[in-house]
């Protein structure tokens, strides 16, 4: 599996692409957002103090992504969108601490305005047995209104990493599970192969879908925002 490059991501407001080091810069002089924010700054309600949090998973920088949040919002709230888009398989337990694994647990009833602090990152861990791990910062802060009727809202996302076939070196669209459990191979197989290769005891393989938990336990996708 080669995932050397520095991940790219799209911005979801103008559609540019670029890599991920220059994406946070994009977004707080993106013409398309800001006209949206300064849109949404027109219609009634209460200002409030808005997060820009960037999300990336603790096992590979080839997926993160760059979220808007509400202060107000609470953290069960970002459990909830990371399900959605990253994680959800089987009803696991998950939580939000400092530190990491063993670190200071912070309970889902926070708001998100009373834990990010300058310098704080949080880990968010699904499934205690086989642990998906993911880190949040606050990379920005803005105050203002929400441009969505949500408590988040996604403002950018990695590009999938390019995958080959592991038979011909075409793109890859599906991971053998056979091969990941019983040879601990990442197994990725074009639509030709797929239709051949042996995979009796583990299923059908997976189609390849944007999120860092695929292989993992019963994650099978779609890893889409759940709004």
């Amino acid at each position: 599996m080669s995932r050397k490059k520095q991940s790219r991501g799209v911005c979801v407001y103008c559609g540019q692409e670029m890599a991920k080091g220059g994406m946070i810069k994009h977004l707080s002089t993106c013409t398309r957002r800001r006209a949206i924010i300064e849109q949404a700054d027109h219609k009634p309600g209460k200002t409030e103090t808005i997060y820009h949090l960037r999300v990336q998973d603790a096992g590979s920088s080839d997926f993160w992504l760059d979220l808007e949040m509400c202060g107000r919002a609470k953290l069960k709230d970002l459990d909830y969108y990371l399900r959605g888009i990253w994680l959800e398989c089987c009803g696991h337990l998950s939580q939000f601490s400092i530190g990491g694994w063993g670190g200071e647990e912070i309970a889902m009833k926070r708001q998100i305005q009373e834990v990010f602090e300058p310098g704080v990152e949080l880990t968010h861990i699904y499934d205690f047995g086989t642990s998906s791990e993911t880190l949040i910062k606050a990379v920005g802060v803005r105050e203002g209104k929400p441009n969505s009727s949500h408590p988040i809202a996604l403002m950018a996302r990695n590009i999938p990493p390019e995958e080959r076939c592991m038979e011909c070196e075409r793109p890859g669209a599906w991971l053998c599970i056979e091969c990941l459990i019983e040879e601990d191979v990442w197994g990725t197989l074009c639509d030709t192969h797929v239709k051949a290769h042996p995979h009796e005891d583990y299923g059908e393989p997976l189609p390849l879908v944007n999120s860092p938990r695929l292989g993992m336990c019963g994650y099978s996708g779609p890893a889409e925002p759940p709004y």
